[in-house]
């Protein structure tokens, strides 16, 4: 697959001439979230290339006047056939951008929009360098080191090697764990989720996909970082916590937080990325990874919850089922 990803991206960097100066991301839910560690990186590594991260209903009424031929847009839809997604390609082409899509269906509408089709697998959780939100970074690095000499490609060529062996293991290690969570959190009706970083992404996405659509539970996604400028005044002994800890520049966010939680609450889980092998990668790519990581693991979570409530994963009371 990395070999497949370097030859997608050395073939949009010379559309338009090679005139490349930005790079969007759109998509819907948790496609949308795949898309953020790579939108992340970057903001924190180009020094030209500008960037946006968009859902994809909002891409298409508010389309950036930056969007033309010198233009790169990652879209993303499991189903493939998601309108508003499907929509942005097109507006993505018509605008004469180059067009990079990932679906799990290889006969997608999506793909009637894409000058570069990903069909993705899917299934095997265990094997993450497989999954769009590994798939887009990977691209996304060799964009970079192509268009601006960004060089740590084999730094993360050597995280790609490791991150399902790191995977693998976390999901051995946090098997008791997440057993006793389901366990003693079965009856709460909301949950905190926080983090920062490249995993700020999937600490939305694990309250908006996981427990709210999921699990039909309210749910409330916190940068780490924003915590102590409001959020931090609704904590008490009643409320339950789940702090996503990154490994990386932004973990001093997550220990602030961590901290005054164990001194005022009293429902806190830590899913720490160190404890779980993440620093198996080199420092200076290893951040990038966290929200990889941090996927399958609370993959793990969520399914202990479904189980201990009797509530499938896959049921829905609207999403496909009426009409809006």
């Amino acid at each position: 697959m990395q070999n497949k990803n370097k030859e997608i991206a050395q073939r949009v960097v010379k559309h338009n001439d090679g005139k490349i100066n930005s790079v969007y991301y759109t998509a819907c839910g948790g496609s949308l979230v795949d898309m953020y560690p790579s939108y992340y990186f970057l903001q924190a590594e180009a020094k030209n290339l500008s960037t946006g991260w968009y859902t994809s209903n909002e891409f298409d009424h508010v389309t950036p006047k930056k969007l033309g031929a010198n233009s790169i847009v990652f879209i993303c839809s499991h189903s493939g056939n998601t309108p508003e997604a499907v929509e942005a390609a097109r507006i993505a082409q018509e605008k004469g951008a180059v067009t990079i899509a990932l679906t799990f269906n290889p006969q997608a509408k999506l793909l009637n929009y894409a000058d570069e089709k990903i069909v993705y697998e899917w299934g095997n959780e265990l094997e993450v360098v497989n999954n769009p939100m590994a798939i887009m970074l990977d691209i996304t690095s060799q964009i970079l080191a192509a268009l601006e000499d960004y060089d740590k490609l084999p730094e993360f060529a050597d995280g790609f090697a490791k991150i399902d062996t790191i995977v693998a293991n976390a999901v051995k290690q946090v098997q008791p764990r997440t057993k006793a969570f389901a366990q003693k959190y079965q009856n709460e009706p909301l949950f905190y989720v926080l983090g920062s970083g490249p995993t700020f992404g999937h600490t939305y996405g694990f309250a908006i996909c996981s427990l709210m659509e999921m699990q039909w539970l309210d749910a409330a996604a916190i940068h780490s970082g924003e915590y102590f400028h409001g959020p931090f005044e609704v904590t008490d002994k009643d409320k339950p916590y789940i702090v996503m800890e990154s490994l990386g520049r932004t973990r001093d966010l997550d220990e602030r937080a961590i901290k005054f939680l164990n001194k005022y609450a009293a429902k806190v889980e830590v899913v720490d990325a160190k404890e779980l092998g993440l620093d198996l990668i080199d420092s200076e790519v290893a951040e990038y990874f966290n929200p990889v990581l941090f996927y399958t693991v609370m993959c793990e979570y969520r399914a202990k919850l479904a189980d201990i409530h009797q509530h499938s994963l896959d049921v829905r009371r609207y999403m496909g089922k009426v009409e809006y």
